[in-house]
């Protein structure tokens, strides 16, 4: 793999082996009970994988860590999991204050404060011109947040939200300007969190989350106020990476359970791969799989040495989600009837995977920026 060294693969073997301990005992039980228990944050906090570099030539140490999170198998683990280690503590990194990462990131790292990003609301998700939740100036003592927030991964088991608000009033034919980025604690009178189970990434924790007169600190302002277009557009890319990442483990997950079930069903007394058809669509899928990968660790090259575009970024982020569903839809069509049950890991995979084109930037999104950008 371009740009890997043995380094990177001695990270491979020891990030599996710590996945295998830390998340895979636990895992059907975060699935059912629909979050990452608070015992299993603090021990991925103990073994390291939640203060990964964001950036610089140790990133790759972290697109091995994404790429072997996604090949768990449980993407509402690695989602959850993705936005608190990387897109929502990103913001902080690049934007925040020195006293922001000293009092916010050490514990996140630790796993003992959670992290979530809310930015999407009803009306306001790949459009975010028309977001509605506002911060008013409330004298010496900060701003006061009025609004609802939708689509929160780790929604109720966040310490804190960074989240996108309204701080100054503009004409939507503006387009999104006089918005800033707040850290808004959990337990801060005024919040509250909803479920809003969905049909896959059960156990990333999904919520809705009310702010009703929320009184915000000053110093909880991340980056320049009305200008966190800005530091959107730098996340957002930085967000599609990870996604990207995390969805080429998945689908490196996928194809495993694939691979091993059509050389090992039997249909009319012989393996289901004895069929043309069938060897030629799996080797289709597994050929995508090896272009797309090594795109990603392109991408994420670019992003180590400071050079990744929004091109890049979402064209990775595109073809990974996509390829994430063709390959758990023939899963399920070859597992069949056994596969569409409910309980079943193909099935499992597809819920998943239709989630991954939508966060993030829904495909479509993601098809006319690479058109723009190209």
């Amino acid at each position: 793999m371009p740009h890997l060294t043995s380094p990177h693969e001695a990270t491979r073997t020891r990030v599996r082996d710590r996945l295998a301990r830390a998340v895979l005992p636990h895992a059907d039980t975060w699935e059912r009970q629909g979050y990452i228990a608070p015992d299993g944050w603090r021990a991925l906090g103990g073994h390291g994988l939640l203060e990964l570099a964001h950036d610089g030539a140790d990133f790759l140490h972290s697109a091995v860590f994404l790429e072997e999170l996604g090949r768990t198998g449980y993407a509402g683990i690695r989602a959850g999991i993705g936005v608190h280690a990387y897109m929502a503590t990103s913001y902080l990194r690049m934007f925040g204050t020195a006293e922001q990462r000293e009092t916010l990131l050490s514990a996140t790292c630790r796993g003992e404060r959670i992290a979530a990003l809310a930015i999407s609301e009803a009306g306001a998700g790949t459009d975010l011109r028309h977001l509605l939740t506002r911060a008013e100036p409330a004298g010496d003592d900060g701003y006061r947040v009025n609004g609802q927030k939708c689509y929160v991964a780790n929604g109720s088991q966040a310490g804190f939200y960074v989240t996108l608000v309204k701080t100054r009033e503009t004409s939507h034919d503006r387009g999104l300007t006089g918005v800033s980025l707040l850290v808004i604690d959990a337990d801060a009178p005024g919040v509250t969190r909803t479920a809003q189970p969905m049909t896959g990434w059960r156990s990333a924790d999904v919520c809705r989350v009310d702010f009703d007169d929320v009184l915000v600190p000053a110093d909880r302002l991340v980056g320049r106020r009305d200008l966190a277009l800005m530091h959107l557009m730098k996340g957002l890319d930085f967000e599609r990476l990870v996604a990207g990442l995390l969805a080429v483990g998945g689908v490196g997950h996928c194809l495993e359970l694939l691979n091993r079930f059509v050389r090992e069903h039997q249909v009319k007394d012989v393996p289901l791969a004895s069929h043309q058809a069938v060897r030629h669509r799996v080797a289709e899928l597994n050929s995508d799989l090896a272009l797309i990968r090594t795109y990603a660790y392109h991408a994420a090259w670019l992003h180590s040495i400071g050079s990744l575009d929004t091109h890049t970024a979402s064209v990775l982020k595109l073809k990974a989600t996509e390829l994430a569903v063709t390959a758990a839809q023939t899963c399920v069509q070859y597992h069949g009837a056994r596969g569409y049950l409910d309980d079943a890991t193909a099935s499992r995979l597809y819920r998943d995977a239709m989630a991954g084109t939508i966060a993030a930037g829904a495909s479509e999104l993601l098809r006319d920026m690479i058109f723009e950008t190209h």
